[in-house]
């Protein structure tokens, strides 16, 4: 069940059953030569979406653009100062705390947005603890609200499915895995694209600048030519399943 393609009546049943809500976050960001620009975003909206039709968990719109100031050398990058992401997820927080919600489980998939959704996690309870409004938005007379942090990649079982999969060259940025689920999401999408080397050099990231010059192609480590429609089937399917087992364990803390 998806927020912004339902009513509000069946947003108000939902509540009636359920305090809780799924929120993927990522990021709009550069993935190499084959590697879609909202990989990031993507990876979590598709787990989610399913984890949704299948377990009943209600998804709210995606987030979809975040920390990703060290990839804006590269054509079609956008990101956020880390205090206008950290504004804009407290003000998704209390607008779904008005409403009843007092769960928010966020699906993250960019690492770069570990530490402001911690910072911003921060900010959001400083509101409910100091802020009488705040506190009553977050209350509303049942249990005090609660954020949850999930990378995608480190659920359950993933993990071991992707270097199953790729034992060499999953590498940490526009890995096979992630392009994977993205392919799967979205076949039309998938690209073929010689890359040199096979796989990407490793190292540091610093600014826009010394990231382009470090890795001119934009992987670091990975040889996303590996990735596959099948591939991405058998992490999303793992994906699910951990997502919905999770959250329900969430939902009801």
């Amino acid at each position: 069940m998806q927020l912004h393609l339902s009513t509000w009546p069946e947003v108000e049943a939902y509540l009636a059953k359920s305090k809780a809500i799924l929120i993927p976050i990522g990021s709009t960001e550069q993935h190499g030569p084959n590697g879609l620009l909202g990989t990031d975003a993507l990876c979590p909206e598709i787990i989610g979406s399913r984890a949704g039709e299948e377990g009943g968990i209600l998804v709210g719109p995606t987030f979809n653009v975040g920390q990703a100031q060290h990839h804006m050398s590269f054509p079609g990058t956008i990101t956020l100062r880390p205090s206008t992401m950290i504004a804009a997820m407290l003000d998704w927080t209390q607008s779904l705390t008005r409403h009843g919600f007092e769960r928010i489980y966020w699906l993250n998939g960019h690492g770069g947005n570990i530490a402001t959704i911690t910072a911003a996690f921060s900010e959001i309870y400083h509101g409910v603890t100091f802020d009488r409004g705040a506190a009553k938005l977050g209350s509303n007379g049942g249990a005090p609200l609660r954020c949850s942090l999930r990378n995608w990649w480190e659920l359950p079982g993933v993990m071991d499915i992707c270097r199953q999969l790729f034992p060499v060259g999953e590498g940490s940025h526009a890995t096979p895995s992630e392009v994977s689920v993205t392919w799967f999401g979205y076949p039309q999408a998938v690209k073929s694209v010689a890359m040199t080397p096979r796989i990407a050099p490793n190292g540091p990231i610093l600014d826009a600048d010394d990231y382009r010059r470090r890795f001119p192609d934009g992987r670091i480590g990975s040889d996303p030519s590996q990735a596959s429609i099948a591939a991405g089937e058998k992490i999303v399917t793992a994906a699910v399943r951990a997502v919905i087992s999770e959250f329900r364990q969430f939902a009801a803390s």
